[in-house]
């Protein structure tokens, strides 16, 4: 096999280096994807994995061989990126990054004209069947070039033109990069606002020292909420690896999950701007729909995935898109998500609320949640279908998985993309309830 087939995901390419994924693969994806595409320029940046030097030299040189220039944004993060695609109108746009994964991977976030995502279905297949039947090895008569461009600051203006600097309070806050990308893009934005910032861990450092950069797993953000606790901070904010997504903690160290502070953005969006549409995954919080619909706007639910989000947002015309994972997508910034956006627009919103974060988040959150409880079966749609029949008189629909909802509590029930794996979500107007239906849930799933 000329490449692993297994490094092809549902919305990127990932893998372990150099065993599932090689510079000389990386080679072959930059060749394919531009005879996939037929770009005059792709715009390339990288994160700072000990690896992404090595991919972005051949990467490049696979796109250059087909006769394509190769825009280098240099270290940057993958909303930055999806910032110069849509801003300076490339054909096509290639973050060298595998998120929050362990130092040992790698990988590729591609996306076409105007920052549209490739996916499986759309993009990526082709590229593997490009390298797999050979017709990447075909090259153009002339070579492109690489051209260096650095965006970092006309990047911090888009970032900053969602808020109204004069809004921000001088709050106390630590924020935590975990030694990736948001080291080197914060920095610019941060130099033009009033707050006091307490970094932690801002170095780039690809070999990940301090902490997994995966900010939705708690026990990664226990120096995060120390370090709240010892300097008395407002609150504090966290980024994974690429800095694309974005956690909020409360001033007593409680981590807010994605779909409360997509309740968070959306309040603000829709006092700036009333009656809009706002998308939520299926995994959130009853909280945001019941917010949204609050502040005059429209609610829509979806299915779990940014490849579902982005063109539901552009058929709705919605203004913002949030999901339960920390992925925040933006009308405004080209459909695509920022974590430093969503920040920025919580930074206001705090501020002109003027309460403490802990206040805000009471005020429209009176559920209990689960998380996300994994289970591996034998067989998942006979697990489905016996949770279906014992929970036959709730009210159920089956858009991703099946969720049953009744007027105390709800779940959803879906089936991982990758593993033999059940993930099930709660929510329960109380923690006795939500104990309960876990137990009865479990017994089944589990049995």
């Amino acid at each position: 096999m000329s490449i692993d087939p297994s490094i092809f995901k549902a919305y990127d390419i990932r893998g372990t280096v150099p065993d599932q994924l090689s510079p000389e693969d990386a080679y072959k994806i930059g060749a394919a994807l531009a005879q996939y595409l037929q770009p005059t320029s792709i715009a390339v940046g990288r994160d700072m994995r000990i690896s992404s030097d090595d991919m972005f030299e051949q990467l490049a040189r696979g796109i250059n061989d087909q006769g394509a220039d190769v825009i280098d944004l240099g270290l940057i993060s993958t909303d930055a990126l999806y910032f110069a695609v849509g801003k300076f109108g490339y054909d096509g746009g290639v973050m060298i990054t595998a998120s929050h994964n362990p130092k040992e991977y790698n990988g590729f976030k591609i996306c076409r004209k105007n920052a549209v995502p490739l996916s499986g279905q759309e993009g990526l297949n082709q590229i593997l069947t490009g390298i797999q039947d050979g017709s990447y090895e075909k090259k153009a008569t002339s070579k492109g070039v690489i051209i260096r461009r650095e965006i970092s600051d006309e990047y911090a203006e888009c970032c900053l033109s969602f808020i109204d600097i004069k809004n921000i309070k001088p709050y106390k806050v630590v924020i935590d990069a975990g030694n990736g990308m948001a080291g080197q893009s914060l920095p610019s934005v941060l130099k033009r606002l009033p707050i006091d910032v307490t970094p932690l861990y801002f170095e780039l450092d690809g070999t990940f020292p301090n902490h997994p950069a995966s900010p939705i797993e708690l026990e990664n953000l226990e120096d995060l909420k120390a370090k709240i606790a010892e300097v008395k901070a407002d609150f504090g904010v966290a980024f994974d690896g690429d800095a694309d997504r974005m956690f909020l903690m409360d001033r007593h160290g409680r981590q807010l999950g994605g779909d409360i502070t997509t309740a968070l953005v959306s309040k603000s969006l829709l006092q700036k701007s009333p009656g809009e549409t706002v998308l939520y995954n299926l995994i959130c919080s009853h909280a945001v729909p019941e917010l949204v619909e609050r502040e005059g706007g429209k609610a829509i639910r979806t299915r779990v995935g940014h490849a579902l989000i982005k063109p539901l947002m552009k058929k709705h015309n919605a203004i913002f898109g949030g999901e339960h994972s920390g992925h925040f997508y933006f009308r405004d910034f080209w459909f695509a998500d920022s974590g430093l956006i969503a920040f920025l627009v919580c930074l206001e919103l705090i501020s002109v609320e003027g309460k403490p974060l802990d206040e805000m988040v009471a005020a429209i959150d009176p559920y209990v949640r689960s998380g996300e409880i994994n289970s591996r079966v034998s067989s998942i749609p006979g697990k489905i279908e016996e949770v279906k029949q014992a929970f036959a008189d709730g009210e159920q629909d089956e858009i991703d998985g099946l969720t049953v909802t009744y007027k105390d509590f709800w779940f959803n029930l879906r089936p991982s993309n990758t593993e033999p794996l059940l993930r099930l979500n709660i929510e329960a107007d109380s923690m006795d309830i939500l104990e309960k239906k876990k137990e009865k849930l479990l017994s089944i799933i589990r049995s």
